[in-house]
């Protein structure tokens, strides 16, 4: 029998569907001292299989984006469950690709579509499109991928 951490590991597609799910993503970036800045920020998820990444946008004076500036290298976390036996979540360290530009407008956009439904396209795009001008978009590349599923252990 595998050990508890492989137990509750979980799949590919587990992973996806899981944060397909979720909300909000947390994002932690290394402040100038060294210590960590912590936020919670919307996402939205582009690529397609097996090349699929989180994105998110914020202003480009924020914090994070400081940070990011200075030290591309960030740990995001996505989590559930309110008892020991249902936690699920998956922590996702990284670098981040910072977009700029033209890019930002389709970035943001997505993030809108994925977190406000019932909200017309034409009115999201015209939102993002006025809010890319003061964004910065993130894109995250995984370097390590950490996933706990304790519905698993029954």
């Amino acid at each position: 029998m595998s050990n508890r951490r492989e137990q509750i590991r979980m799949t590919e597609d587990e992973l996806w569907s899981f944060i397909e799910a979720q909300k909000s993503l947390q994002v932690a970036t290394v402040e100038r001292d060294g210590s960590v800045h912590l936020s919670t920020l919307w996402f939205a998820i582009v690529g397609r299989r097996g090349e699929r990444r989180l994105v998110f946008e914020t202003y480009t004076k924020s914090q994070k984006i400081v940070n990011l500036v200075r030290d591309p290298r960030l740990t995001c976390l996505l989590e559930d469950g309110t008892e020991y036996n249902t936690l699920r979540g998956a922590m996702i360290k990284g670098t981040a690709e910072l977009v700029t530009g033209d890019q930002v407008h389709a970035l943001a956009l997505e993030v809108m579509v994925r977190n406000t439904p019932g909200v017309d396209r034409d009115t999201l795009d015209q939102a993002a499109q006025h809010m890319a001008r003061k964004r910065t978009a993130v894109i995250v590349h995984p370097e390590s991928i950490v996933t706990w599923d304790h519905t698993k252990l029954g």
